[in-house]
């Protein structure tokens, strides 16, 4: 079992905390009147990623933290989808995206395997 404060020891939320940093170098590459606004919301989307997952471990349950686990997945899912909005609107070109959206794959499978683990195997939706 993992204790509560082994969070850090995760490498799903180690390779969380790589991919908040991937991001906060490519928002920097986006037209300046969207610092505040899609940006933005990348930003809010990749911190709470490694956030949810060590607030979920802090919570001492595995129901607790199977929750935050699925809330993480869902902020990983927003990100990916403003990447997706990035490439459509020119603001950037998928070489500059390829590594986070690789990234995004491997937490997702990640999360999912943790939270089947946490959950029993009883979590038909993840």
């Amino acid at each position: 079992m993992i204790k509560s404060s082994d969070y850090q020891d995760l490498k799903v939320w180690q390779k969380a905390i790589d991919l908040t940093v991937e991001v906060y170098e490519l928002v920097k590459l986006l037209p300046r009147d969207e610092h505040y606004a899609l940006s933005d919301q990348m930003r809010r989307a990749v911190v709470s990623i490694p956030s949810n997952i060590a607030e979920g471990r802090g919570r001492g349950g595995n129901k607790e933290f199977v929750h935050y686990l699925l809330m993480s997945r869902g902020s990983l899912w927003e990100l990916s989808t403003q990447l997706v909005i990035c490439e459509k609107l020119h603001f950037l070109d998928s070489s500059q995206t390829s590594h986070a959206k690789q990234m995004i794959t491997e937490i997702s499978k990640m999360i999912n395997a943790l939270a089947n683990a946490f959950s029993g195997g009883n979590e038909a939706e993840i």
